[in-house]
């Protein structure tokens, strides 16, 4: 047991544990933009009646039915080198989204917006209006009502989805490949290190990177089905 925990510590510190440090930090960061937008999303959705929030909600959703690769071509004609952003960030800042991390971020937030924005928009449906009504008599701000009550019924619900966000994030590989590449130590996320290992017939490698995606899944499907099914 002790050399097994030695082992793992040993691997853990490795240069080939890498792409799964590159994963967790791309799928945190990622996670985190997704949640901001599909909590700000899924209010509108949800609450507000703005024209076209069926078509601006269509929109959000079409990374769950879009191949991968289009998603990252699309990111490409939207912040690549030749495009209007890409070229004003490489002007001005000498900087570009193409072959970074940052890229494997951006893709990553991309597809995993629908699954926050969903759950979000379910949870604060579901909210009952009476008792934001009543918390209003108490002579509750709109935030303070927001706060106090909204936010903590439609909680488990969104930390739902926002779990269901984090592990897509954590399997992301068309669009963050078209976007980012697979450059090991700097864009080389798990399922990229996955295919590369494939590729080459590493299969040693590539069964330990599969069972560690795959333990990391489960246990984050698990926490989620927990909380669906207390929201």
């Amino acid at each position: 047991m002790i050399d097994l925990l030695s082992s793992s510590l040993s691997w853990l510190s490795s240069p080939a544990a890498a792409p799964l440090w590159l994963s967790l930090r791309v799928a945190g960061l990622a996670t985190l933009i997704a949640w901001l937008l599909g909590m700000a999303l899924g209010w509108v959705v949800a609450r507000t009646r703005l024209p076209g929030r069926g078509l601006l909600e269509a929109l959000c959703m079409l990374p769950l039915v879009l191949p991968p690769t289009v998603i990252g071509y699309g990111l490409l004609l939207l912040a690549g080198r030749r495009s209007a952003l890409g070229g004003w960030l490489r002007t001005h800042f000498d900087y570009s989204v193409v072959f970074s991390w940052h890229g494997a971020v951006l893709a990553s937030a991309v597809v995993a917006l629908p699954l926050v924005l969903k759950s979000a928009s379910a949870a604060f449906g579901g909210v009952d209006r009476t008792l934001e009504a009543a918390a209003r008599t108490l002579r509750q701000s709109s935030w303070g009502v927001f706060m106090r009550v909204t936010l903590p019924l439609a909680a488990p619900g969104i930390l739902a989805g926002t779990l269901l966000a984090f592990a897509r994030a954590m399997g992301e590989f068309g669009a963050s490949l078209m976007i980012a590449g697979s450059i090991p130590g700097r864009t080389q996320t798990l399922s990229m290190a996955i295919y590369d290992a494939v590729q080459a017939g590493d299969d040693d490698t590539a069964l330990v990177l599969v069972l560690i995606t795959s333990v990391l899944s489960v246990a984050v499907l698990l926490v989620s089905n927990r909380l669906f099914s207390r929201g």
